[in-house]
């Protein structure tokens, strides 16, 4: 098994941090290029990876009240995720996401993981801050 964890501070209310990670209808904005979510009957889902052009059944639930996103795999068990929101004073929050890989067959690898985490924080941070100023302007 491997477990990969990445944060990254950002400069807003926990709030509008988790409001944005679990907007399903803008997970594409913020995941990784290669991953795909069919969000039609939630928990359920559908998720696409590029890399091995599969469509894998997927649980997604969103905690709004613990300000948290949880992910798996259903059938065949291969990952899990989750995604914590945490506010840290002064307007900021700290996003942490973890992975754990089940299979040695599902793991892209470290760097290629962290490297997909950082991306996805970076995306996240930009799509709060543009959600932000939209709302304020």
């Amino acid at each position: 098994m491997a477990e990969y964890e990445r944060s990254r501070t950002m400069p807003a209310q926990p709030e509008h941090v988790f409001d944005q990670a679990a907007n399903t209808s803008q997970l594409d904005a913020w995941l990784p290029d290669a991953l795909h979510v069919d969000a039609v009957d939630p928990p359920a889902v559908t998720v696409h990876e590029d890399r091995s052009g599969e469509d894998m059944a997927a649980l997604l639930r969103a905690r709004p009240d613990q300000m948290r996103l949880e992910w798996g795999t259903r059938e065949q068990g291969s990952y899990t995720g989750w995604l914590q929101v945490a506010g840290i004073g002064s307007g900021a929050s700290e996003v942490t996401v973890h992975l754990s890989f089940f299979e040695a067959g599902h793991d892209p690898g470290e760097q290629a993981v962290n490297d997909a985490l950082d991306g996805s924080l970076r995306r996240l941070e930009e799509q709060v801050r543009l959600r932000i100023e939209h709302a304020a302007g």
